[in-house]
């Protein structure tokens, strides 16, 4: 088994809006540099290797928790909504009434018109998975909030149709074991990263 920690990017002008960002590379921006600044990685985490994905928000957030510029892979991009990117979901809900409430029932197979499902998100992240396997290094990963439920969608056999079984927090590290075909399983969730 090998270690992954998942930690979010820090919080966005669009985060803070309420807008979906999905693909779009929203910076980080120095409001959520200063929050990112607060946190702290614990101690034991310190020969993990660092990787992040490519959105310009979560390269910087590990910048600033690594204090090196980490190693980039576009498998752990946050998920595509398509044409609903810069929206926010109350007034996608709003305008689609049913069909939002039917769409989002899909659970795994959910996606905005042009963009990604869950289940996409999972597929594309299994060579990543698979090769955190191959190499045996503990990782820390920062990517983004649909990154990291469908990957612990994929670790509970959770179907993303209703609420989790368990909430994943902001600011903290979600660990996973990842077996050597790939499998994830949950080692621990929400790991406090200490504010100064």
């Amino acid at each position: 088994m090998t270690k992954l920690g998942v930690i979010r990017h820090g919080p966005t002008d669009w985060n803070r809006q309420g807008l979906v960002q999905g693909s779009t590379d929203i910076p980080l921006g120095e409001a959520g540099e200063r929050v990112v600044e607060t946190w702290r990685v614990p101690e034991n985490f310190g020969p993990y290797r660092w990787v992040a994905s490519p959105l310009s928000r979560a390269v910087r957030t590990a910048e600033i928790l690594s204090g090196q510029a980490p190693q980039t892979d576009p498998r752990i991009a946050e998920m595509c909504w398509g044409a609903w990117e810069g929206s926010t979901l109350p007034a996608l809900r709003e305008e689609l009434g049913d069909l939002m409430v039917a769409w989002e029932a899909k659970g795994l197979d959910f996606r905005g018109p042009g963009g990604e499902s869950p289940r996409d998100v999972q597929v594309r992240m299994r060579g990543f998975l698979i090769e955190i396997a191959e190499r045996g290094d503990p990782t820390l990963a920062v990517c983004h909030k649909g990154v990291i439920r469908a990957l612990y969608a994929t670790a509970v056999g959770w179907d993303m149709a209703d609420k989790p079984p368990h909430k994943l927090l902001d600011d903290h590290i979600q660990l996973f074991d990842i077996a050597d075909d790939g499998t994830p399983t949950i080692s621990d969730l929400n790991i406090k990263m200490s504010a100064t």
